[in-house]
């Protein structure tokens, strides 16, 4: 399993989706979240994405698709 730590942001349009419990069940990658600020305009999430390679850049790819901002804050923290 690989581990990489991320901030997700999301703009108004998103922040009463569900996305991380989508993210979970569609692609098996585990959040474990360190921090968060979610509000009625916007919502950031600080968090360790956990699970298989593949799987992590295709989640990601897919929450940048929907319009949710990834930003990577470290390299993989643990393989």
């Amino acid at each position: 399993m690989t581990h990489v730590r991320v901030k997700l942001t999301f703009p108004e349009q998103l922040v009463k989706q569900p996305i991380i419990g989508r993210m979970v069940r569609e692609f098996d990658v585990l959040p474990n979240i360190r921090r968060a600020n979610v509000e009625e305009t916007m919502g950031w999430i600080i968090c360790e994405l956990g699970g298989e390679q593949d799987a992590l850049e295709r989640a990601i790819g897919w929450m940048r698709d929907l319009g949710v901002q990834v930003d990577l804050l470290a390299d993989i923290v643990e393989g």
